[in-house]
């Protein structure tokens, strides 16, 4: 694509050569002749004079009076967004083969579209639902009674358990399980623990995406529902009953305690742990291993390693770097007051 198409396609302005071609897109520190990069984060601003790219995406107000190389960029109001469009446009471009494998193991009363993949190895329950344009890869084991919408990539070694629920767009990833037991037991007089019947199922709403090896456990009763929109990267636990609400990410590593719900549009950093039965409202950010011990009940930032607000956290942090010299201070104090006496 030459950049004059590009800067059609993001909207943007071109300041240098328009018909420069373009093969593919590169990182700003290593980029070279043919590809584009962008710059929307400001540490990586240094690297403007540095790079060898033919073209960078830029936001409009980048000051770019500083180019000794000339470089030629596009002008965008957004250019992390811009970025992600265009490695749409440049991803290749994959033919869809549907097909139902002779390798494959269907259960009676499974309903399955003409346009589906069910590739090689795959096991499905009686009695599911599976939707149009779905792809189900290698190795996958579907338990019985389960709907899978339209439009979904199930990827290879996946577990879905008897009754769950996806909407459409639903992206799993290798290795993920979906429905396991939630971690329910009672303890009995004599000390042992008694098995908990986990009944419930697990929901995911449309245009939920799991990275790998993530666990979502069945509910104890009733559903575990990660609503619409919601993003989960690798190795993530999520316990029974956890609901988590509406366009919301987590990080890797993470893990949510039973019975806790997440409002809409929040952020968890890797490594955080939420204690069972507490809410967080929306709008919530929560930074990389903290540990959540109570509800968040007010929108904001917290940090640290009780989940305190971020003012909070940073002024405790300040108060503990100055203690060696206070500490100091006090021995001197003391000195001077041995001294007197």
């Amino acid at each position: 694509m030459k950049v004059k198409a590009i800067a059609e396609i993001l909207g943007g302005t071109v300041i240098g050569n328009p018909d420069i071609d373009i093969k593919e897109a590169g990182k700003i520190d290593s980029a070279g002749p043919g590809q584009i990069s962008f710059i929307s984060n400001p540490q990586y601003e240094k690297y403007f004079l540095t790079t060898s790219a033919a073209a960078v995406i830029v936001s409009e107000e980048f000051d770019i009076s500083h180019n000794p190389g000339n470089i030629t960029v596009i002008k965008v109001r957004d250019p992390y967004m811009s970025f992600v469009i265009l490695l749409e446009e440049f991803r290749p471009k994959k033919e869809t083969l549907f097909r139902i494998s002779d390798l494959c193991s269907i259960g009676k009363d499974t309903d399955l579209p003409e346009n589906v993949l069910i590739d090689d190895f795959v096991k499905i329950g009686s009695g599911c639902k599976i939707g149009n344009n779905t792809l189900i890869h290698s190795n996958t084991t579907i338990g019985n009674n389960v709907e899978i919408g339209s439009n979904c990539i199930i990827y290879g070694n996946v577990t879905l358990y008897d009754g769950c629920k996806l909407g459409d767009n639903v992206i799993i990833h290798s290795n993920t399980v979906i429905g396991s037991d939630g971690f329910g037991f009672a303890k009995e007089a004599d000390g042992k623990f008694k098995k908990i019947p986990q009944n419930g199922i697990v929901v995911l709403e449309n245009d939920v995406e799991i990275g790998s090896s993530t666990t979502i456990d069945r509910a104890t009763i009733g559903e575990t529902r990660i609503c619409r929109g919601v993003k989960l990267d690798n190795q993530i636990q999520v316990a029974h009953n956890v609901i988590i609400g509406e366009d919301t990410v987590i990080a890797a590593q993470v893990g949510i305690s039973g019975s806790t719900k997440i409002g809409k549009r929040c952020m968890i950093g890797g490594q955080s742990g939420f204690v069972g039965h507490i809410t967080i409202c929306d709008d919530v950010i929560i930074g990389a291993a903290v540990g959540v011990s109570k509800s968040i009940t007010k929108p904001g930032v917290y940090l640290g390693y009780r989940g305190k607000p971020m003012r909070e956290s940073l002024r405790e942090d300040a108060m503990l770097r100055d203690l060696p010299a206070l500490k100091e201070r006090v021995k001197e104090l003391e000195n001077k007051i041995n001294k007197k006496s």
